[in-house]
């Protein structure tokens, strides 16, 4: 009978089909091949597309906007912290504060948010391209070290404001640069890097922090279960009731996050000293 066409309008429900003769006589052979339209399919690509280049647009201007004016020299690495480990990590306890402002504060952080998606999709990509800068000349390129401390910067911030410290009702601004506020954050740029540690020191060597950080920060700081969440939720209702953040709780809260921050920097590549496993300074 040669080529035969079938087109089936598919209804819901199981189908099974059927090959034989008229007759029910043995010796059927067939070749068939199955295709389906989806109409939608070509734009739906299409549209990832764009957005994803549209991403990309974004995030390189949003890196261009974080270094441009802040020119600084090769070669002049910031003073190390007293305690020999690159980072220094501030936050200080502004009080008085609201009873009750920090009920809302997850609703005022909402253009922060949006904000810092965008910018953590700019560190992405910094950081793939100073991950193969290192690899290939043991340095990382000074603006995109700059962006990326700002980035950490401008995340530490609102974590100070909101849920994780909940240390201060000032509103945080929409900047990178250091400076004017009760947290702060900064990175002492490294001269030179391991090229071959840069392969594995951001996962494998980091493993046992991450384990640490996890348990801190429930989920990497971003969702609720840590320890950091809870003690600040303990801070809150005690604030709502009492009026008195209590310090033993802020400064534990404080070492929980700047052991955070010191496993950050480390996965960030920007500096090939080990985090210590301390919560003091």
């Amino acid at each position: 009978m040669g080529t035969q066409t079938l087109t089936w309008d598919v209804k819901p429900g199981e189908w099974t089909l059927v090959l034989m003769n008229a007759d029910g006589s043995q010796g059927v052979e067939a070749w068939a091949s199955v295709g389906v339209k989806f109409p939608a399919l070509l734009p739906l690509a299409i549209g990832i597309l764009v957005g994803g280049v549209a991403l990309l647009v974004l995030a390189v201007a949003l890196i261009y906007v974080g270094v441009r004016g802040r020119p600084l020299a090769e070669g002049s690495p910031q003073p190390e912290p007293a305690d020999g480990y690159p980072l220094t990590f501030t936050g200080e306890l502004a009080e008085p504060l609201s009873p009750a402002l920090w009920l809302v504060k997850w609703f005022l952080l909402i253009p922060h948010y949006v904000v810092l998606a965008f910018l953590w999709v700019g560190f992405g990509f910094s950081w793939l391209v100073s991950f193969l800068a290192i690899l290939f000349t043991g340095r990382y390129p000074r603006p995109l070290f700059d962006y990326n401390v700002g980035v950490l910067r401008w995340t530490w911030r609102v974590g100070f404001y909101a849920y994780q410290a909940l240390g201060t009702d000032l509103y945080p601004p929409f900047a990178l640069r250091a400076g004017g506020y009760p947290a702060d954050l900064d990175v002492a740029y490294p001269e030179r890097l391991s090229r071959g540690l840069v392969l594995v020191k951001w996962w494998l060597l980091a493993i046992p922090h991450y384990a640490v950080v996890s348990l801190f920060q429930g989920g990497g700081g971003r969702s609720g279960g840590g320890l950091v969440p809870l003690l600040t939720l303990f801070a809150g209702v005690a604030l709502l009731f009492r009026g008195r953040y209590p310090k033993g709780i802020f400064a534990f809260v404080m070492s929980m996050n700047r052991w955070a921050y010191r496993v950050a920097i480390y996965a960030a590549l920007m500096t090939d000293r080990y985090p210590p496993f301390r919560l003091e300074e």
